[in-house]
């Protein structure tokens, strides 16, 4: 099994940024994507970024390619979040994919942008 474990919400003033992180643990040599989701109140799940476990693709939703940027490391991906709008408000969660046993969640870290 994956453990994903999220971290670096927090409140920020519109045009400002977070960044997140997200540990994974376990069976990590499974991984094959990581990715950030987000979940605002009423609304449903949505896809924010990914990045191959051990290779260089990443892909973004349009609401945010121009300002977030996902990257990673050996044991880790974060999420870097610039000119934050209030609409960016959700709950932020962490996603593994692996090749054998499906996907993992995180419990989420809470992202508000007061405007």
């Amino acid at each position: 099994q994956v453990q994903v474990v999220e971290s670096g919400g927090g409140l920020v003033q519109a045009g400002g940024s977070l960044r997140l992180s997200c540990v994974a643990s376990g069976r990590t040599l499974s991984i094959n994507v990581m990715a950030w989701f987000r979940q605002a109140p009423g609304k449903e799940r949505e896809f924010v970024a990914s990045t191959t476990w051990r290779g260089p693709y990443t892909s973004y939703a349009e609401s945010v390619k121009t300002r977030f940027t996902i990257s990673r490391d050996n044991v880790a991906v974060y999420v870097q979040m610039n000119s934050l709008k209030s609409e960016d408000t959700a709950v932020y969660y962490c996603n593994a994919r692996t090749d054998t046993s499906g996907s993992y969640w995180g419990q989420g870290t809470q992202v508000t942008v007061s405007s």
